[in-house]
């Protein structure tokens, strides 16, 4: 199955405060999208998945 480009919205707990972010991520699916972001987010970071939301997952068009 071809990679898509996904655009990942949400928060991430980064000491007391939640900090948005927005991520392109590519992946088969947006449930991969998903799981791809919170691997991504969490080594990045070093935070468990209850520390990372996501609040959208939205295809993005190739040109």
């Amino acid at each position: 199955m071809a990679e898509q480009k996904f655009e990942v919205k949400g928060t991430f707990l980064m000491g007391e405060d939640w900090m948005p972010y927005t991520k392109v991520i590519e992946a088969p699916n947006e449930k991969q999208a998903e799981e791809r972001t919170f691997a991504v987010i969490g080594s990045k970071h070093n935070l468990k998945r209850r520390y990372i939301k996501i609040s959208g997952v939205t295809p993005v068009k190739s040109n």
